[in-house]
């Protein structure tokens, strides 16, 4: 149990515990935990000792006598190794003869996945471990991401060496956010990349700074014993502003150990390397390329590479396979809008970039130059294996 978990966890936990080897939990619950925080620590006790066997969702379904809204799933769980996972979703057709179906499949070679207008499912080769969600969607649309997975490094490797991060969060961005280039000392004014500057698909930079409390060397020096964080002292007018609103500074609710530090430290080495930005929700994919000198506010994620040329890459993020890596692991607002938030972006799968000839790379970034979502998508579907007919079944 952790955060504002529900009490089925513990059911959940208890449960599991109480099986032998080869035993089976089977459950029909709320699937919430499944793609929530709250559900982190169950889903990797699943990961590290138990195998998911099946989970059929049926949210849209009248399965109980009363009408509710429990966004309810079967899930059958196993104490063996992992081994393939069953997958299904259901439509609000779904009855006793569908059900009848499903079962048939599922006894069956279960070499194709199976769709009715009652209800979709699939055979995955494994299923996933780790606190990260659990993907969610269209059997057929997870069976091609699992494979893509397996074939495919993830965007962000255990090397690191291509990152996604967030911008910068200040705990209070109406007073160290500014557009006054004269406010303070012109070398405690940080250029800021906002969201706004990214809604033509192109970097138009709208003025926007960030009053800047910290320095370049990270620990502390006998020149900044704050360990990061500014000497006062050496800037007049940066201290008269921040003691001006002393105040409302030092009313955060949340704690610092310097008053009129922000809540995240700067990483000044970010503010000259070129950025793949991609605000914080947007309907599709739309990676947008900042050259350099500006520092990503707190609603903006961005990617760094030491191994690809952002346009190349950037032209991969901007097709629909990029879109369907979100699709599948990413929180889903109303209307289709989609969180494109770091944990998200890390799991899209990439071709390693020795592996892309230099026509596919001048390609790409030609497409992504040109914001050309289509012509991006021809490519990356050629580097990734994958036929235009695959793509449009799940999408």
């Amino acid at each position: 149990m952790g955060g504002r978990a529900d009490l089925f966890i513990a059911f959940f936990e208890t449960g599991l515990r109480a099986l032998k080897e080869g035993g089976t939990l089977g459950f029909i619950c709320a699937d919430r935990w499944m793609h929530n925080h709250y559900g982190g620590k169950l889903r990797a006790m699943i990961g590290d000792h138990f195998s998911v066997d099946t989970t059929i969702v049926m949210h849209n379904v009248d399965a109980f006598e009363e009408e509710v809204s429990a966004y309810p799933a079967v899930t059958m769980i196993r104490r063996l190794p992992q081994g393939s996972s069953i997958i299904a979703d259901t439509t609000a057709t779904f009855g006793a003869e569908d059900a009848g179906a499903l079962v048939r499949w599922v006894k069956g070679a279960r070499s194709k996945p199976k769709r009715t207008d009652a209800f979709e499912v699939a055979q995955l080769p494994h299923w996933f471990t780790g606190t990260e969600g659990w993907p969610g969607g269209r059997p057929e649309r997870l069976a091609l991401v699992t494979d893509l997975a397996q074939r495919f490094p993830p965007l962000e490797g255990s090397d690191r060496r291509t990152r996604v991060r967030i911008g910068v969060a200040t705990g209070a961005d109406s007073l160290f956010v500014t557009k006054d280039p004269e406010l303070v000392e012109a070398e405690r004014l940080l250029p800021l990349s906002m969201v706004r500057d990214t809604q033509q698909d192109r970097f138009e930079w709208s003025g926007h700074y960030l009053v800047d409390p910290w320095v370049s060397d990270d620990p502390p020096t006998r020149t900044h014993p704050l360990g990061g964080l500014v000497d006062l002292g050496a800037y007049p007018r940066l201290k008269s502003y921040f003691e001006a609103k002393a105040e409302a500074l030092r009313g955060r609710k949340r704690h610092f150990s310097t008053w009129y530090q922000t809540i995240d430290r700067v990483d000044h080495s970010i503010t000259v390397r070129p950025k793949l930005l991609f605000p914080d929700m947007k309907m599709t994919s739309r990676p947008v390329y900042e050259g350099g000198g500006y520092y990503p506010h707190h609603n903006l994620y961005y990617v760094v590479s030491d191994v690809w040329p952002l346009e190349v890459l950037g032209g991969l993020l901007l097709s629909q396979i990029a879109d369907l890596f979100i699709k599948t692991y990413a929180v889903k607002m109303r209307g289709g809008t989609q969180r494109f938030q770091a944990q998200y972006l890390r799991r899209i799968c990439v071709p390693p970039f020795d592996g892309i000839g230099e026509v596919d790379r001048k390609a790409l970034a030609d497409a992504f130059e040109d914001r050309d979502v289509e012509r991006a998508t021809g490519i990356a579907l050629k580097l990734y294996g994958v036929s235009v007919s695959t793509l449009s079944e799940v999408l």
